[in-house]
């Protein structure tokens, strides 16, 4: 029964894996499409926990603008939109699901209210950096880049680069600490989730280090291995916080599983949470921190 888990699992685990590398290589809209529907089902699941603890969030209304949220960011990277529309989308959404709530015949309370709102930037707000990163197109965040041939830079741009990058980081951490921690694991992590031992988390995180370090070197970054590695500590870190956030949440509402979508691995949430805090992370340090390093390196 174990072996048939596993291999099931693996074999699960693959499939998403090599899904994810196709839409991340077509991106635009196909990214966006594929986002939209992994948040849909994912936000359904989130829902779906919140009504086992006795929550009444705003379902549909939520689900309608997490989609909104995803296509302006989308649209507002295209020049589609006039500016700060894609930004308005998120507190007028906010507005208009406490509206919702207020209407019903049962006023909602604040509890749900909270997680309506919490679901909007969990799985609206959060994935939609996703997109932001991949459409990133200025060669200073990836100087390393620039020696590409033309042909080969028009396929692999700076936000193709490093979303994939920080998708290796991701999984270098879960790998890292699934490995060591089944090793060495002795000190548990937190009473959230028993089988994660501080081990674990530690390497975790240097591997994530590691990949990052590289990473920071090949794309170019000033002090590169140095900056890759603190950027894959952080995504090591944040990834945690999103695998322990969705474990509180399953064991308030009493569920192993987020869902049974996919196969050997639970629901959607249970394999994506480790992607949900991380892209702003990565999104934020790339565009604001990166360029003022390199900066005043050059100077």
């Amino acid at each position: 029964m174990t072996s048939g888990f596993s291999k099931k699992r693996l074999i699960s685990g693959i499939a998403a894996g090599l899904i994810g590398l196709f839409v991340v290589g077509l991106g635009g809209w196909w990214f966006t499409i594929a986002l939209g529907i992994i948040v849909h089902f994912a936000l359904l699941e989130f829902f779906r926990m919140a009504q086992f603890t006795g929550i009444r969030p705003a379902t549909k209304t939520t689900l309608v603008a997490c989609q909104l949220l995803l296509v302006s960011t989308q649209w507002d990277v295209y020049g589609g939109l006039p500016a700060d529309m894609a930004a308005a989308v998120l507190p007028l959404s906010g507005a208009a699901i406490c509206g919702w709530l207020l209407l019903q015949p049962i006023t909602g309370s604040i509890a749900d209210i909270a997680a309506s709102i919490f679901g909007l930037f969990y799985l609206g707000f959060l994935p939609s950096h996703w997109l932001r990163l991949r459409n990133l197109m200025d060669f200073d965040i990836a100087p390393g880049l620039s020696v590409l041939s033309d042909r080969w830079a028009d396929l692999l741009s700076p936000g193709m680069a490093i979303t994939l990058v920080a998708c290796l980081m991701i999984v270098a951490s879960d790998i890292g600490s699934y490995c060591l921690g089944r090793t060495f694991g002795r000190i548990p992590l937190s009473p959230i989730s028993p089988g994660k031992t501080i081990e674990g988390a530690i390497g975790g995180v240097l591997c994530a280090m590691c990949v990052g370090a590289l990473a920071g070197v090949l794309l170019g970054w000033g002090l590169g291995w140095l900056l890759g590695g603190v950027l894959g500590a952080l995504v090591a870190l944040f990834a945690l916080v999103g695998d322990l956030t969705e474990s509180m949440m399953k064991r308030n509402a009493g569920l192993k599983d987020s869902g049974d979508a996919i196969p050997g691995h639970g629901g959607i949430l249970d394999r994506i949470d480790s992607y949900l805090f991380t892209p702003a992370v990565i999104y934020y340090v790339v565009t604001l921190v990166i360029p003022l390093i390199s900066g005043q390196i050059q100077g």
